[in-house]
């Protein structure tokens, strides 16, 4: 019998907002892929469905994955990851992670916006919104998480608009050029946002991925990565450019069924496990 000397630890956080609730994605079809992916990498995995109690989850643990859809950290929790990255610990999050707590807008108008945390300090992200599923092109720079894609590629995705906290020390890796500057998400559609942070300074490229080392350790974020059944979808209606009426398909699995994404997840799990190459 072979056995693997001191294996890798992780730790997988998957779920929505409340508890049992899958909040508009498929989590359980995720969970599965990633835990496949980190048993092939031979990694002993824990998994949970929030944030509760991350402290302890996290000692012994060399890597945490996060794909969620409204659970956050609150501020002793994000504390608690920011020592534990500091100390060598790796965060790879995933899609909904940049999101936090949504609440009305404070001058009574319709529609409700997200709030900033120390959880977007730690992970280096906020989410602002995002326009109906649409496909759009996605390019790439050079990086072990990039490793074996092509230049750029087409997705079709929830293309989120999220503002870099601390750009100064961030990786830029997947960048798209897809949206107009001027009114990237329909305002009711989602979250309201007063201004667009998410586009760069050239007025149109906004950040997808990126890596920012901190400490002895480090996190990367990958925003794409929607997928939704029947029974979990929400969204009321999807781009033209998915579908010509409008109309949201029943069962989308999106990037999850191109070679490409794929790749880059398998990537992102090595990158998390130190299996590959820096």
């Amino acid at each position: 019998m072979t056995t693997v000397a001191n294996p890798i630890r992780a730790h997988l956080v998957t779920g929505g907002f409340p508890r049992h609730s899958c909040a508009g994605h498929d989590i359980d079809f995720v969970r599965l892929r990633l835990l496949e992916w980190l048993s092939a990498g031979g990694a002993i995995t824990s998994v949970a469905g929030d944030f509760a109690e991350i402290e302890k989850w996290l000692s012994g643990t060399e890597l945490l994955i996060t794909y969620v859809a409204g659970p956050y950290l609150d501020d002793a929790e994000a504390e608690a990851v920011a020592s534990w990255i500091d100390g060598g610990g790796r965060w790879l999050a995933l899609h909904g992670t940049s999101g936090g707590k949504a609440v009305p807008l404070p001058d009574g108008r319709p529609g409700r916006i997200l709030c900033r945390s120390r959880h977007h300090e730690v992970l280096g992200a906020a989410f602002l919104n995002h326009p109906p599923i649409r496909r759009f092109r996605v390019d790439v720079r050079d990086h072990p998480l990039t490793r074996g894609l092509p230049e750029a590629f087409e997705v079709e995705d929830e293309l989120y608009l999220i503002e870099l906290v601390a750009p100064e020390t961030s990786q830029v890796i997947l960048t798209t050029s897809s949206l107009p500057a001027d009114d990237p998400a329909p305002r009711e559609f989602g979250f309201t946002y007063e201004d667009d942070t998410s586009v760069g300074s050239d007025g149109h490229t906004r950040v997808l991925g990126y890596v920012r080392e901190q400490g002895n350790g480090a996190v990367a974020y990958v925003a794409l990565g929607h997928c939704h059944t029947p029974a979990t979808n929400i969204q009321p209606w999807v781009h033209e450019s998915v579908d010509a009426d409008g109309t949201t398909p029943l069962e989308f699995r999106g990037p999850w069924a191109t070679p490409t994404f794929v790749r880059l997840m398998q990537n992102a799990v090595a990158w998390g496990l130190r299996t590959a190459t820096d």
